[in-house]
């Protein structure tokens, strides 16, 4: 797979949909095994528990639209402490295509919709700061 210098290709799964070449590398961002899925047909390449939700801001969300931006906050904070796993991702997301596997059923708000918005996000502040500084006009008399 050929991937266009600074563009990362990421996209969202629920672990229940059958896997497909097309998924690239998936990864199981869930803390918890998605109920009564065999490891064998999910045909998971890493399941990456330490960037899952802890377990009380899991509860507390319950999947709970109406929570769902106080989650995003929260998540996002939780994250911020231990950057490693999210590392781990961008790395991954850097050398191909990466699919981030759930078991929600809400596919609109759970982790990985967190997860995918912040890789894209990272990614293109990286790309800014990484462009030359644009020269301002001078003032016309």
């Amino acid at each position: 797979m050929v991937k266009r210098h600074g563009k990362i290709d990421v996209n969202l799964k629920r672990a229940y949909l059958p896997p497909s070449p097309q998924d690239g590398y998936r990864v199981l961002v869930d803390r918890i095994w998605p109920r009564g899925l065999r490891k064998k047909k999910a045909r998971i390449d890493l399941w990456l528990k330490d960037v899952a939700p802890s377990t009380a801001l899991r509860k507390w969300f319950g999947h709970d639209p109406a929570r769902w931006r106080e989650f995003r906050r929260r998540y996002q904070a939780e994250l911020a402490r231990q950057a490693t796993p999210l590392e781990k991702l961008r790395a991954m997301a850097r050398k191909g295509r990466l699919t981030l596997i759930f078991g929600a059923r809400d596919e609109r708000h759970n982790q990985a919709v967190v997860l995918k918005d912040l890789l894209a996000r990272q990614r293109s502040t990286r790309s800014r700061r990484g462009a030359p500084a644009r020269r301002r006009a001078a003032p016309s008399a």
